[in-house]
């Protein structure tokens, strides 16, 4: 691997994530088709649009709910009069993708996926398209169409540090962590901006360096410009998901409620708040957030966090009812691309031959550590032991803290021995 991890100073303040993309857990998308071929051999980049700043950018509109919206409602009607505007479509592509993050839902993001896919059949060597499509299908979970999408950007723009981030993102969703890191050193290089920070932050977080991610990803904060709102309240909770992992409460809690005050009712921070409640035992509170979040923007994994805390509390027909909700937001198993469902499936002692199933679709089509553990539990509550053991030396390769991943770890363990000594 490179030094990328050790490229931020201890005392700086600064984390970095690794995209909008990652987002997207417990909502099953269902890929739209997409002809690559109409863009794909582009022999020149086509002449720059005239663009206005992005949501966000200094002269834009900020990434408030009312300035994105406004983003949105004024390209849309541009669209309308003008459907072959590349410039309208570039930037309500922009602003619909922000819409996704802030609100955690993908449809936003599908629909800018449909404006650029448009736009780049008219106009196959835009670039500012092409580069902000490798940053949708990230966030649709297109990993490999965002890693093509990505290259070929790099290709036409090699100095332009965004399709670095484009690339290593997906590379690290494939489970190519060597590349991964690689090209997040070359997108430090060229500009070490919030972006860049948050990816040394994730790098770090993957190698079991929490305290290092941390420090990268409050200088990431530290760094976003007071004009992106939304940017700053995913980066405050971040930071919070941090410290809530180093089991720093408090700190957390502070964090969480930052991104609230920079963003009203932050999906992605509300749910920390829940977290926090639920650590300090406040089941009550937890479950008050939890199924609030729930009513705004469904998702498997609220409704898995929903019926844990019933069962927690002996409440086994209310856990019931969520663990149903939970596999109806999932989709019909034949559909699933997700290893989050797969790890929930087992986790939870439901439809365990299915999960196996959905892992081993999973890990076929990539190998990162997240894939690999859902692959491994899934496995081990089949009870193929040797399987998941292998699995499992995958999924802990990195040396990733996650206290999820450990302790089932720690479980295969356990069972091996045993199993080893039951043999002699």
């Amino acid at each position: 691997m490179t030094t990328l991890t050790q490229n931020v100073q201890r005392g700086g303040r600064y984390r970095g994530v690794a995209a909008a993309a990652i987002l997207f857990v417990g909502v099953v998308v269902a890929a739209m088709p997409r002809t690559l071929s109409m863009f794909r051999h582009a022999a020149s980049e086509a002449p720059a649009p005239a663009l206005m700043p992005g949501v966000g950018m200094p002269g834009g509109p900020q990434t408030s709910a009312d300035g994105l919206q406004g983003r949105v409602r004024e390209m849309e009607a541009r669209l309308q009069t003008q459907p072959r505007d590349l410039a309208a479509s570039v930037l309500l592509a922009d602003a619909l993708l922000r819409v996704s993050r802030a609100t955690t839902d993908a449809r936003p993001a599908g629909r800018a996926a449909e404006v650029l896919t448009a736009a780049l059949s008219d106009a196959p060597g835009a670039y500012d398209a092409l580069r902000l499509l490798g940053a949708i299908d990230l966030s649709l979970h297109r990993f490999r169409d965002a890693l093509d999408v990505g290259q070929r950007a790099r290709d036409l723009r090699p100095d332009d540090a965004w399709n670095y981030g484009v690339i290593g993102d997906a590379h690290l969703e494939l489970g190519n962590y060597d590349e991964a890191f690689a090209a997040f050193e070359q997108m430090m290089q060229r500009r070490p901006n919030a972006a860049a920070y948050a990816r040394v932050a994730y790098a770090r977080e993957l190698t079991g360096d929490v305290e290092g991610a941390l420090i990268a990803m409050e200088t990431a904060f530290s760094a976003s410009p007071v004009t992106d709102p939304e940017a700053q309240a995913w980066y405050a909770t971040q930071v919070g998901e941090l410290l809530l992992r180093l089991n720093r409460l408090d700190d957390a809690d502070r964090e969480f409620r930052r991104a609230v005050f920079l963003y009203p009712q932050y999906p992605l921070a509300r749910v920390g708040s829940g977290k926090v409640l639920a650590a300090r035992g406040d089941a009550k509170g937890a479950l008050a957030i939890f199924v609030d979040q729930l009513s705004r923007t469904p998702t498997l994994d609220l409704a898995a966090r929903i019926g844990d805390l019933h069962r927690a509390d002996g409440r086994t027909s209310e856990a019931e009812h969520y663990y149903q909700l939970a596999e109806e937001l999932a989709g019909p198993s034949a559909t699933q691309t997700e290893a989050a469902v797969a790890l929930f499936l087992a986790d939870h002692d439901r439809k365990v031959p299915e999960a196996v199933a959905i892992a081993e679709a999973v890990v076929r089509n990539r190998s990162d550590i997240a894939s690999e553990h859902a692959l491994a539990w899934a496995y081990f509550k089949a009870g193929m032991l040797t399987k998941a053991s292998a699995a499992m030396d995958r999924a802990t390769r990195t040396g990733s803290r996650d206290p999820l991943l450990l302790a089932h770890a720690a479980t295969i363990r356990d069972a091996e021995a045993r199993r080893a000594a039951a043999a002699q």
